[in-house]
């Protein structure tokens, strides 16, 4: 599995409905401790493109499949509410 959910998962309680999420895990923890090592470019994101951390990634990196890595980086947590048209966003370098 090539997605945020092969980083580390647990099962939570969100708007009453039972989901996944990478965001509790013990590799969130530690990658958000280690992200102010990383280098990152700053952005916002374009209209269009607005909830869609797949079609950002896929244009920054050329792989949808790194969109946990946007949602992480910017700790977004639901990108059906987050990442809007404008919104800031920091994009991290990848090797």
């Amino acid at each position: 599995m090539r997605n945020h959910l092969s980083k580390g998962s647990a099962t939570i309680v969100h708007k009453n409905k039972s989901v996944t999420t990478s965001l509790t895990s013990k590799d969130f923890e530690s990658f958000i401790q280690a992200m102010d090592s990383f280098a990152y470019t700053n952005g916002s994101v374009p209209a269009g493109l607005e909830h869609r951390a797949d079609l950002i990634a896929n244009i920054v990196y050329g792989d949808p499949t790194l969109d946990w890595l946007i949602c992480w980086f910017n700790n977004v947590s639901d990108p059906f509410q987050q990442l809007n048209a404008g919104d800031s966003i920091r994009i991290p370098k990848i090797v």
